[in-house]
């Protein structure tokens, strides 16, 4: 690492050093904390919580917020899953198989000492790797054309067919509905107005902030809402974990050469797009496995080294994701996704900026994983059993406290209704995608590129044409992810090889099949044909990547209804997945996936129903009395109402939850809220007035 190299890192040390951007990641660690510990609420969720809240924050307290949310999330989710087997975040799922059988026996303490020693080492390595790969990849990311880059984004969407684990077509599908809406509002070659729909509030395009919430955090609440289930402490969990965590603590420093490994694999396999916090600690914990002595008798029985494998692993993943994030604008996970949108939303473009421009904003990030990742441990050390007691909270009371953060959330997003309107509409298309088992992670990935994807694609065309896909490095790039949407065919092909199938009949109507998946997909093939007819009357420039994108559209869901209808699988793969992924067979799946127990399918959707109902009466409530006074008319009306609270626990959460949003939204951040219905009927009632009504 060069001198200039160690000047940026000392300033960017001294930089997040500040009071105020201290504060702001110790805050986020207490939220990435707080999120970890109750079970569906994942990394992804918090960083769509947290985005708006970073708007009018300086680029290097927005990201040392983030990432002290992001960097902890799997530290904490290790307190559910040890005291009662259920995984706090998909990537402490391997944890199960030693922390429970340890907590059972009255170890508890014991686990938690070694995975959170196990995950603040991890999480070191994972900083570490990310600080020696800066100089690595900088002459060589700075070396690049547009053309390159533009090549890398296009592997990096190529990625959603992993992401989407057993169903790389609907992955890719996802990929082009997340690029088509990035290109709504004012073109900036043409001033071609594209999916504006009349609505002023498009013009500007759509804003990150209530897509994100929609996406993710919307649906995930739904989830729990529906399945209305309450975690239960036992005898395990009441033990006195403070009195053990060292004897952990001591087993981790014992194991450092095995979290050296771990935590070298979690961050190396972070790095690989699409490889996703699901299969890290997987891979990590089988290598345990295989490597340690006596593990094969031992591991799955309450071994403590089990946990320390699982642990370190996926903690480190963070700081390896961050690379082809910050190099090449590929998000190395879901997560990373959001991250970006936070550089969009700050005026950062990922790429050679962050490696010469942008250098100490990259150190930023490194040294934000290490603190957090410190602090995140202490801090799980000293209250772990105080923490454990948040998976415990009643979804009844939960929901709603996160819907009203989540709506005033979504209005940082431009600040107008339309931002709310946003957030409902794609709340609506998350769950129903979630139900579908469609991910949810490829519209995120092609959205947050979207916008660097057409700027690349268009002075390509201007300077080369279509000569540009005959450089070098795009050709390589392109036929990598060619080569990583064809292998699942090939797959296929193999294992009807093995089972005997080649010769027989493998097409066939499939009635069974004409359900509300199909319906969805016919509406996305024939919204994708619409985005064909109307984007050809536009001018050439404005018209480009929208063509392509609908071209693409088109033949991804096409050949995903055709698949569905016709295509018999081969006995190994499930309901709902694509031939050849190996993730099928698996049923395997890269997105949070809700089990809802014995509830029958219209039981499910009713109370679907009912919570979209719910959010859609906030809406209505705030264009009525505004939104500041909704959020208390909602907490009161949701608790009492469809919790059914009592009037001590409705009040005892609604008014101090209020207060602090009055505070902090209001007198603090001096957010101009939007003109409601009273103020339109009581002109010289000012909106703040009415709040002294609350």
């Amino acid at each position: 690492m060069d001198v200039s190299l160690l000047d940026m890192a000392a300033q960017a040390f001294f930089m997040l050093m500040a009071p105020e951007r201290l504060a702001f990641l110790a805050l986020g660690v207490v939220f990435g904390l707080a999120l970890g510990v109750v079970p569906g609420l994942s990394g992804v969720v918090g960083l769509a919580l947290l985005l708006p809240y970073t708007w009018d924050m300086d680029p290097f307290t927005a990201l040392a917020f983030l990432m002290g949310l992001l960097s902890v999330v799997t530290t904490a989710d290790t307190i559910p899953t040890v005291l009662f087997g259920v995984p706090g975040t998909v990537g402490s799922a391997a944890t199960i198989m030693d922390g429970f059988p340890m907590a059972k026996r009255g170890e508890a303490g014991r686990a938690f000492g070694a995975a959170f020693s196990a995950s603040v080492m991890g999480g070191l390595v994972g900083a570490f790797v990310l600080a020696v790969s800066i100089p690595i990849m900088r002459p060589v990311i700075l070396s690049m054309g547009t053309p390159d880059q533009l090549a890398f984004c296009i592997f990096g969407l190529s990625i959603a067919a992993i992401l989407a684990g057993g169903s790389p077509l609907k992955g890719l599908a996802g990929v082009c509905i997340g690029l088509m809406v990035a290109t709504a509002g004012d073109d900036p070659q043409t001033g071609t107005l594209r999916w504006t729909f009349n609505f002023l509030y498009l013009w500007d395009g759509l804003n990150i902030v209530p897509l994100a919430l929609g996406l993710f955090a919307l649906p995930e609440i739904a989830d729990l809402v529906i399945r209305r289930q309450t975690i239960e402490i036992d005898a395990a969990g009441r033990e006195d974990i403070r009195r053990s965590q060292y004897d952990g603590m001591r087993d981790a420093c014992r194991s450092w050469w095995l979290v050296m490994r771990c935590g070298t694999i979690g961050a190396a396999l972070g790095a690989v797009p699409g490889v996703g916090a699901a299969v890290i600690d997987w891979v990590a914990y089988g290598h345990a496995a295989r490597t340690e002595k006596g593990a094969s008798e031992s591991f799955g029985l309450g071994d403590v080294r089990g946990v320390i494998a699982s642990e370190a692993s996926n903690n480190a993943k963070e700081g390896g994701a961050l690379i082809p994030t910050i190099a090449f604008g590929v998000p190395g996970s879901a997560s990373m996704g959001l991250i970006l949108g936070a550089f969009l939303i700050h005026g950062i473009v990922p790429g050679p900026d962050m490696l010469s421009k942008h250098l100490d904003m990259t150190f930023t990030l490194v040294w934000s994983v290490a603190l957090a990742n410190l602090l995140g441990a202490g801090l799980c050390f000293l209250f772990a059993g105080q923490l454990a007691r948040i998976a415990m909270v009643r979804i009844g009371v939960l929901a709603p406290v996160v819907l009203a953060f989540v709506f005033v959330g979504a209005f940082q997003g431009s600040r107008a209704w339309g931002d709310i309107i946003a957030v409902l509409v794609f709340g609506l298309l998350g769950w129903v995608m979630k139900r579908l088992r469609w991910p949810r992670p490829p519209v995120m990935l092609g959205f947050v590129l979207g916008e660097v994807v057409e700027q690349y694609m268009y002075i390509s065309y201007q300077l080369y044409e279509w000569n540009w896909l005959t450089r070098p490095v795009v050709m390589i790039m392109l036929v990598i992810a060619i080569y990583g949407i064809v292998r699942p065919i090939m797959r296929d092909r193999a294992a009807r090889r093995r089972a005997g199938q080649i010769a027989k009949r493998i097409f066939g109507f499939r009635r069974d099949n004409l359900g509300g998946e199909f319906i969805f997909n016919a509406i996305l093939f024939v919204i994708f044909i619409n985005t064909l007819i109307i984007s050809s009357q536009w001018d050439e420039g404005a018209r480009l990547v929208p063509q392509i994108i609908g071209w693409f559209g088109t033949a991804f869901v096409g050949l995903r209804i055709a698949l569905d209808l016709f295509y018999l699988p081969a006995p190994s793969l499930g309901a709902g997945q694509e031939p050849g992924s190996a993730a099928a067979s698996a049923g395997f799946h890269f997105d949070n996936v809700m089990d809802y127990g014995d509830l029958t399918q219209t039981e499910i959707h009713r109370r679907g129903a009912v919570y979209f109902a719910w959010c859609v009466g906030f809406l209505l409530i705030g264009q009525v009395v505004g939104l500041l006074p909704a959020i208390l008319v909602f907490l009161i009306l949701y608790l009492k109402l469809d919790s059914r609270e009592s009037w001590l626990v409705t009040l005892g959460v609604s008014l101090p939850l209020w207060a602090f949003c009055y505070v902090l939204f209001h007198k603090i951040l001096h957010i101009a809220w939007p003109q409601s219905l009273l103020g339109d009927w009581f002109p010289a009632l000012r909106i703040t007035q009415a709040y002294a009504l609350f």
